[in-house]
């Protein structure tokens, strides 16, 4: 049996990786007058502009080089020319504002190393012979969610193709609810609890595991739906490579999340969470380090049982699980399909909770197992780690980036000894190279700017939470995000956009400093110049703030079942007459299809049958349901399921087809000037809104 190429071979990335940078590092450090660095930056910009939409990776690495010897120049003369230390105060805010600069420089090439390669793995093919497929226990861990959520993830898990035997499905049940109990009972699936909560969602699986015996675990969240095909297009590389220890695949959220919905960009801004799934961990799948996203994934018992279960040291124990297996020589892999969908958080403060569990994860293990020390990882796994790391520090840099201007407008302090052309004729270039190089890399997947606004709604609510567990990574116990609730009226959350409104009229107060500034020192070139640099740079940053307030204007979410937009050829039945007529789903949910008929549908006709059959996934499905509203060929109809084959059937539908989720990365190239102009058009429409109560633009 030969096993399919996992990687191209790495010797072509790493020479140029290693020529380039030696390459960088020499010229990056060259001395030249200011004229002579406006040419080189205006030449460097020239070529990546030449090149930026050109395809392959070649193209892709030359700006990743012309960005990095760019950036290099900007910290080496940071470094080099503009620090003057002036009594303790100033030296303090001066080297505040380094080490965010530091930090941010460190993270842009760590993720132009990762991002540099993507190995864009394709399935792998199962053995034809049965025989050869191994068992697989499916592990749902559960701790207080809703039944209404759990079931759909049950019953899609229980319909996934595989072989009749060899499939095991596990409700685990940390809330010991009968309820959960009996639904286990009827539904024919195992049900498994403890009498503690030890551990959280680690010690759920760990007590699961000892209790199971398969060759493979697939674990899914409560809220994550698998599609029939799930294991048919994961597990052939598990079998064919017996060292892969993990097949992770993309996690989607089919329901919006607060930044979709509160700033009205679905459909036309990728998800905060595709970067990383489409993106970043092609990239870590190059460099053997593909991260446990703690769902929508299959790992090997062998493995984990190599290191003595899910890790419990972290309160992340997905990425501390995957670096510990890899610590100990096995590989991984990341498939880029979405063969599952999952609840969305609901609202900002449910999406800080989230992210304030993952940060304080990430950095208890940059304290307590640092991917740079100890042994089994190579140098770009632990790169590739490290990087996941260090990003979680983000709320400090940002936070430090973002009242920088104030210690000159404010506080009269220069914390960058430079007139104020020096700064722009390195900070400029700097800033546009780095811009136009992540737009070409990263593409489809995240569009210019909108990072800040991710990082900057969130930062303040993380920043104490990182240097806590930085200072004393023992502290911090497990949240579990909430799923399925509902937002009955718009409204915006004090609590959560107080800190960035304050932010926000510091920031105005700022600007008009800097305004006054400008006129009282119209006469004086270099202190006008000054105070217009750091006027740009509030007006920068108080755009970012708006945006971030914006996501706090909760808009109203009164669906416990969302509507899932899909165009699947139908079948309505008339029950009595046998009467059979042609339709197109426009969007489905749990509770119900809206259908545009090629007919309208007889007066007075109340229930129906709603037939779908797709041959390629094995769905038949043929289920009642209530006429709602009828208007010409446009048709509402509410589900009128009585059985368990007819919830199945329609789960299935809705959830199990193959394409259900493929639609994922349909997004357009990002274009910098697009993405901006969608920004100030959500602002607009949260002023109109919330403040004055207009109708929000079209």
């Amino acid at each position: 049996m030969t096993f399919p190429p996992q990687r191209t071979s790495k010797a072509l990335p790493y020479i140029l990786i290693t020529i380039g940078t030696v390459l960088v590092l020499v010229a990056s450090q060259a001395v030249v007058s200011p004229v002579a660095q406006i040419l080189l930056s205006g030449g460097v910009l020239l070529c990546a502009f030449l090149i930026r939409k050109k395809n392959g990776y070649l193209p892709s690495l030359l700006m990743i080089g012309l960005s990095t010897f760019v950036s290099l120049r900007y910290i080496f003369w940071r470094l080099s020319y503009t620090l003057a230390f002036e009594g303790w105060w100033q030296s303090a805010l001066m080297l505040t504002l380094l080490f965010a600069e530091t930090y941010s420089w460190i993270i842009l090439f760590l993720g132009y190393m990762q991002l540099s390669w993507p190995l864009n793995r394709k399935e792998c093919s199962l053995p034809e012979d049965k025989s050869f497929w191994p068992d697989i226990d499916v592990f749902i861990p559960t701790y207080n969610e809703d039944l209404d959520v759990v079931r759909n993830t049950v019953l899609a898990a229980m319909a996934m193709d595989w072989p009749v035997g060899k499939l095991h499905v596990y409700l685990l049940d940390d809330g010991r609810r009968p309820l959960f109990q009996a639904f286990a009972q009827e539904v024919g699936v195992g049900y498994i609890t403890r009498p503690n909560n030890v551990h959280a969602k680690a010690g759920n699986l760990n007590n699961a595991l000892m209790q199971t015996q398969s060759e493979l675990v697939a674990v899914f969240d409560c809220d994550h739906i698998p599609v029939k095909s799930f294991l048919l297009r994961t597990i052939g590389w598990m079998v064919l490579n017996p060292r892969i220890s993990l097949v992770q695949t993309p996690q989607y959220f089919y329901s919006l999340d607060p930044f979709q919905r509160n700033l009205d960009t679905y459909g036309h801004i990728p998800p905060e969470s595709n970067l990383f799934y489409g993106l970043v961990q092609p990239g870590n799948d190059f460099w053997n380090a593909t991260l446990f996203c703690g769902s929508g994934a299959v790992l090997r018992r062998k493995a984990l049982e190599s290191i003595h279960g899910f890790a419990v040291e972290t309160v992340t124990e997905d990425a501390h699980t995957s670096l510990k297996m890899q610590r100990k020589g096995w590989e991984s892999a990341y498939l880029r399909e979405t063969l599952a969908g999952g609840l969305a958080t609901e609202s900002l403060a449910l999406h800080v909770g989230q992210r304030i569990r993952w940060a304080r994860g990430m950095v208890q293990i940059f304290r307590i197992d640092n991917p740079l020390l100890g042994r089994g990882l190579s140098l770009g796994q632990r790169l590739c780690y490290l990087s996941a790391m260090l990003h979680f520090f983000f709320p400090i840099p940002r936070l430090i980036f973002l009242i920088a201007p104030l210690a000159f407008l404010c506080l009269g302090q220069n914390i960058i000894y430079a007139t104020p052309a020096a700064v722009m004729i390195y900070a400029i270039p700097h800033l546009l190279q780095s811009l136009i190089t992540q737009s070409r890399i990263q593409g489809r997947w995240r569009y210019s700017i909108w990072n800040y606004v991710y990082e900057t709604s969130i930062a303040i609510f993380l920043a104490p939470v990182v240097l806590v567990a930085f200072f004393a990574p023992s502290r911090g116990t497990f949240n579990v995000t909430a799923k399925g609730g509902l937002i009955t009226k718009n409204f915006l959350d004090t609590r959560m956009v107080r800190p960035n409104v304050i932010m926000c009229f510091v920031l105005i107060v700022a600007a008009i400093v800097g305004v006054v500034g400008m006129i009282v020192h119209r006469g004086d070139p270099l202190l006008f110049q000054t105070y217009g640099m750091n006027l740009l740079w509030v007006l920068a940053n108080l755009l970012i703030v708006l945006a971030a307030i914006t996501v706090g204007y909760e808009r109203k979410q009164n669906r416990r079942a969302p509507r899932i937009p899909a165009q699947l050829a139908v079948t309505v039945i008339d029950p009595v007459a046998q009467q059979r007529y042609a339709a197109t789903t426009v969007d489905l949910s749990k509770g119900g299809v809206s259908l545009r008929m090629s007919d309208p549908l007889p007066a007075g006709l109340q229930t129906v049958h709603v037939e779908y059959v797709n041959l390629h996934d094995k769905i038949r499905m043929n289920v009642p349901a209530q006429i709602i509203n009828q208007q010409g060929t446009f048709a509402r109809l509410e589900w009128r399921n009585s059985t368990l084959g007819d919830e199945t059937g329609i789960v299935e539908m809705i959830f199990g087809r193959s394409d259900a989720w493929s639609h994922w990365s349909d997004y357009s190239q990002d274009k910098p000037l697009h993405s901006f102009n969608l920004l100030a058009r959500g602002i607009i429409n949260f002023l109109l809104v919330a403040v004055f109560r207009r109708h929000p633009l079209k």
